[in-house]
Parts: C-alpha cells; structure tokens; sequence
C-alpha cells in the first residue's frame, strides 16, 4: 500500500516525511540525501548563520544537481524569533538559483515574512506548538502546518504550556477540517519508526516531520559521540529544560526550552535553574571543556524521548526506506 497523501502529492515525494530543519545537524548532506529518499529534504538553516547555511545549501544543491527530481525536494528551515532580529539568511536563500520546495518558520510569528515567500512562489511551512498558534499559521498563508508535540528533541513548548504529540495533532486535523481544509498537516515530536509514522496518519496528519531519528543518521552533523549516546539511551534518558540553552547562551524566549539527553552537568543543575541563571559562568567553562573533548556527560546531545527507538546508525535513504515499508506493512494489515 503505497504512502500517497496531499503531503507527497503537493511536494512531488515518494513518503511522506519531511527531515526537521536541525540547526547544525540538517545539513547539506543530510538535506539531500532525505531528498534523494523521496523524502522532503529541509536544511537547517536554524539561528539563521549566513556563511554556513549558503555554504550548506550550494553542497546541497551540488549534491543533486544531476538529479532534478530529487533537487525539487529541498528546502530550508528557519528559527523565526532569530529571523526578527537579522533576516539576511532567509533573503539569501530565497535569491538563489534554486528557490526552495519550501520555507519552515518555527518559534515566533511567521506573519511578518509572508509577503516576502509569496512574492518568491516558497510554500510557507509553520511549526507550532498548540492551537492558539495555529491561526497565526494560517494568516501568514501556510501550506503546511506541522504541530510539534513535547517529546520532540531540541527547542519546543515547555512542560507546563506544552502538548502530548498523540493528542495535539488529531485535535489540529479537527481545527484545519473545520476552517482550513486546504492546509496540510504534519506530526512531530516522537516519531522514529514506521509505526510512528502509520500513527501520524491514523490520528489525521499529511506526513509526519522526522528529527530525532534522522540526526541519528550518518549524513547528519552531529557529533559521531552524540550520535552513540542516543543508540545507547532510552527514552527515559531525556529532559526537557532550559539548562543548556543558558550553558550556550541561547537567550531563548519564554514558553520555549530545550529537550536533550539528561547528562552529568544537566542533573547537576536541573533542579537549581535560578541559581544557573544568576551565575552561570563555572558551568558554561565545564559545558565548554565538555564540547572541546567530546565528553558528552558535560556537552549536549540533541535528541527526543524517541532515543529509546534509535539503535543504529544508518544512512538516510536506508532509514527512510526502513520507515517507509513499516509504516506501508502496517497500514496494509489494516
């Protein structure tokens, strides 16, 4: 039973999952390898570095360019807050050559960017986190909503504000059916295997946008330490809270924190966040020296509550096939 949704339809893919935009991690490589996969391949243009996401896209671009099919999947991702305050990035990219298949805005009010995507003919993507997001989204044009639920790796709605993915998006379906029935929508948050994916369907989703598993994989730039980490953590393994962000000086805004694994230096300091924040400056040098040797009891790894589905670490076509034929085996026995 093939994956075809409005999602694979509308983007020209072969399954529909889409790779999260991961600062750092999406990059070139892993944005056209997932685009190769059939799938949409979104590089992670994240806090919006200039020099790095051109340089990321044109590997990205080189990657594909005997391959317009697949070239036609890869898009960009952006923190929009970060946008706000320097938007040089998101200019550049949609002056190239090649225009993204798509824009995805995260954290912060996509309205003030929709004229800019119109004018460029970029489908807008819009990430959020509850329902009194979701009218923004579609002010602002989206074409995609993807509903972020809070076991998602890295930057989401807090514990106290945030959503459960498995009851989020059916609730957001209903939300779209009844006043924006044109719009797609994605799950994420969770999702790692095919029946993560056959899940997203069931509960009403398009596609579903797959991070955790995919920075997991060997075209992604994470750090090879990090990587092994999560294949050796389970999904207890996780916190979400702001202790990394203020150890790398992220000057996040509220409802948002960071999800990663729950190493040595976040348990030392996860229960004493006030006491961090008014003095932070012995934590970030152990943070640092933690970063410069690898040592991933004091640096972060980026990962979800789905760590506990990650056991390998394989390329991305082949995970996006293996999720693929899951997700198509269990809808078949339906």
């Amino acid at each position: 039973m093939p994956l075809h949704t409005r999602f694979t339809q509308a983007f020209g893919l072969t399954t529909p999952i889409a790779l999260a935009p991961m600062a750092l991690a999406s990059g070139g490589a892993l944005s056209a390898a997932c685009a190769q996969a059939g799938a949409l391949g979104l590089l992670g243009g994240g806090y919006g570095e200039l020099e790095w996401t051109l340089r990321e896209h044109q590997l990205a671009t080189q990657l594909l360019s005997a391959q317009p099919e697949a070239l036609a999947r890869l898009g960009c991702g952006f923190i929009t807050w970060r946008l706000d305050q320097d938007a040089s990035a998101l200019d550049a990219m949609l002056a190239q050559a090649h225009k993204p298949a798509a824009m995805m805005l995260s954290f912060g009010d996509p309205r003030p960017y929709a004229a800019r995507l119109q004018a460029a003919g970029v489908p807008l993507m819009c990430q959020v986190q509850n329902l009194a997001q979701i009218p923004w989204a579609i002010e602002a044009g989206a074409a995609v909503l993807v509903v972020q639920g809070m076991e998602a790796g890295g930057h989401g709605m807090n514990a106290l504000q945030g959503r459960g993915t498995f009851a989020l998006v059916p609730e957001a379906a209903d939300w779209l059916t009844a006043h924006a029935p044109h719009t797609l929508l994605l799950a994420a948050g969770g999702v790692a295997d095919g029946r993560g994916l056959a899940a997203a369907l069931a509960l009403g989703a398009d596609g579903a946008l797959i991070g955790s598993r995919l920075w997991a994989c060997r075209e992604s730039l994470a750090s090879e330490a990090a990587k092994q980490q999560a294949v050796v953590t389970d999904g207890d393994g996780t916190a979400r809270s702001a202790v990394f962000d203020i150890l790398r000086q992220k000057n996040w805004p509220e409802p948002y924190d960071f999800r990663a694994i729950r190493n040595g230096l976040h348990r030392q300091w996860e229960n004493r966040i006030d006491a961090l924040r008014a003095d932070p400056d012995a934590a970030r040098a152990d943070y640092q020296a933690g970063v410069t040797a690898g040592d991933f009891d004091r640096a972060h790894a980026t990962v979800g509550e789905a760590t506990g589905l990650i056991h390998d670490l394989p390329s991305a076509p082949d995970l996006i096939a293996r999720i693929s034929l899951q997700a198509q085996q269990i809808r078949a026995a339906l």
